[in-house]
């Protein structure tokens, strides 16, 4: 290979890497992974996307050269020959061996997605037409509950004020979480299917009317992690997101109290209240 050629393929190949790199950290990937589930599918994405590309060039790049070197203006001559028993098994173990190949990780990740055991907070979501309601049912905030709604501007949506940077990703209400802690989700719907994704997570989960589904995450960086009901559910399908803030342990123990204590001074409330109607 003389200087020239291979001056080209090394500029092709740093072209390559650095298009590909961009490709990876661009908005139309998937978010930076958060948790070890959210990890494994985020590498396994890409796994699967550089095979793809491999097969590519490898498919089209022998195509591409048949064409060129075997055309009728250079002379050449069709072939007449039956197909091979041989090449016919190579195309057809090659498939079967990379199919393998990536199953084996996938179905590792598929079995830990599914262990939801011994987890440290357990919480419900329940998906309503169109919001979302949360009851802590086990672990640090057990009996915290609340609905979680949107909470962007009806003059945004209408276009009649400017869009916020998270337009159509905030709610009133967030699922608070402490940082490190496995926290499992349990998952079902009130009306019809809903979906509970968040994808810095590695969650995606429909939640289903009479049934009770499951997912779990742990988080070892806090921070503000975004998604969205992912199943078609109505005309306001696209206004119930869903946004879990991950808390340092402190923080996270006086929200409970700040929750735990405010739920107590509204059932004061409400019973002074019926006790004013019951003497009047």
């Amino acid at each position: 290979m003389n200087g020239s050629k291979l001056m080209a393929m090394l500029s092709g190949l740093v072209a390559f890497g650095f298009y590909s790199g961009a490709a990876m950290s661009s908005k139309y990937n998937l978010p930076e992974p958060q948790t070890p589930i959210a990890q494994q599918i985020y590498d396994q994405h890409i796994l699967a996307l550089w095979i793809c590309l491999v097969i590519f060039i490898g498919v089209f790049g022998v195509m591409g050269y048949s064409i060129v070197k075997h055309r009728k203006s250079v002379g050449y001559k069709a072939a007449n020959f039956h197909h091979s028993t041989i090449v016919e098994i190579i195309w057809t173990a090659i498939p079967v061996l990379i199919l393998v190949a990536m199953s084996w990780p996938a179905t590792k990740t598929v079995i830990e997605m599914k262990d939801t055991s011994e987890s440290d907070i357990t919480i419900k979501a329940t998906g309503y037409q169109w919001m979302w309601g949360y009851d802590y049912i086990q672990g640090e905030g057990e009996g915290i509950s609340f609905y979680s709604q949107l909470s962007t501007s009806q003059d945004q949506i209408r276009n009649q004020a400017p869009k916020g940077e998270e337009y159509l990703l905030e709610v009133n209400n967030r699922v608070v979480v402490p940082v490190g802690k496995k926290i499992r989700i349990l998952m079902t719907a009130n009306d019809v299917i809903h979906a509970w994704w968040v994808p810095a997570l590695g969650v995606k989960q429909d939640a289903i009317p009479g049934y009770i589904r499951d997912a779990w995450f742990s988080v070892e960086k806090p921070g503000v992690y975004r998604g969205q009901c992912a199943e078609l559910c109505g005309k306001e399908h696209g206004f119930m997101p869903i946004v879990v803030e991950v808390m340092e342990q402190e923080k996270y123990t006086q929200w409970v109290a700040d929750k735990q204590k405010s739920a107590s001074a509204g059932v004061v409330n409400t019973a002074l209240v019926a006790s004013g109607s019951n003497k009047n």
